[in-house]
């Protein structure tokens, strides 16, 4: 399980990057989701030993994540967004440097390495400079470092952002391979919604809703979102459209009125928290 008591940032220039966050994390795969710069990255870091704390606690299976962050790393692997590989090395000599770094002999890394590599579909691109694979294929090679590390947690932070649509697939298939308990932190509310059994809502530093897919949804039971450049009733106002919820047969009433009308997604609890989220 991981857990932190009123874990805060703040750094050195005033942000106030996490505030007083007291969470219990102990599901295969959670997904953290939010805008840039809402704390996720920081919380992730921290977490993983990589950043400390200004106050509060964190730890990880009971091991505090300062007092016993040798321990931790042991346990952990991070793969931060911005993450690069070294592009004259190939996918097989990537893994298998990491997983050297991580105590393994070279004869144990080069078979782990080759065999997560295949697992994640990259058996045609062991041999290549990284250099010239895709963006998706590059982040396929960190997914198999975690792989291949048998790491009983992995923090992806934000895998996919800049991928095209089939790389992003890709990716997912691959992250889906492993074994260790899961933290992804992510701004694609698809990729969050696809993935985690369990998501947190953070902002500015804050948690803001926490539950399964669909707990966090049973709000919008039975309705769709109506978008308009006009005004509309009691309508939520996103830039310059005009969201409204409504069920399927409201709905019929607006089809000839210019509006779109959209299926229900993790995106509607933006909305209605007054939280814009990239894309």
């Amino acid at each position: 399980m991981i857990r932190t008591e009123g874990l805060s940032k703040v750094y050195s220039d005033g942000t106030r990057a996490l505030d007083d966050v007291s969470i219990n994390i102990d599901n295969r795969f959670t997904a953290i989701i939010g805008r840039n710069g809402a704390g996720k990255t920081t919380l992730v870091r921290i977490l993983s030993t990589q950043l400390e704390p200004s106050s509060g606690r964190a730890f990880i299976d009971d091991l505090d994540i300062i007092k016993n962050a040798d321990r931790i790393r042991k346990k952990v692997v991070s793969i931060p967004q911005e993450a690069s590989p070294i592009g004259i090395l190939t996918p097989s000599e990537q893994v298998k440097l990491y997983l050297i770094a991580r105590g393994m002999t070279s004869s144990e890394s080069s078979l782990a390495a080759k065999k997560s590599l295949e697992d994640v579909g990259l058996s045609e691109s062991l041999d290549k400079p990284t250099d010239m694979l895709s963006g998706g294929t590059k982040r396929k090679v960190f997914v198999a470092m975690a792989l291949a590390s048998n790491a009983e947690i992995v923090f992806l932070d934000e895998p996919t952002t800049g991928l095209d649509p089939i790389s992003r697939l890709e990716v997912w298939a691959a992250v889906r391979k492993l074994d260790g308990r899961i933290i992804l932190t992510t701004h694609y509310m698809e990729e969050a919604e696809n993935l985690s059994k369990d998501v947190i809502m953070i902002d500015s530093g804050t948690i803001l809703e926490r539950g399964s897919v669909a707990e966090l949804l049973n709000r919008f039971k039975d309705k769709v979102r109506i978008e308009s450049l006009n005004v509309i009733g009691d309508a939520f106002k996103v830039g310059d459209i005009y969201i409204k919820y409504v069920n399927e047969k409201e709905a019929a009433e607006y089809i000839n009125k210019g509006v779109t009308i959209r299926r229900i997604s993790l995106d509607d609890l933006f909305v209605i928290r007054g939280v814009t989220v990239e894309h």
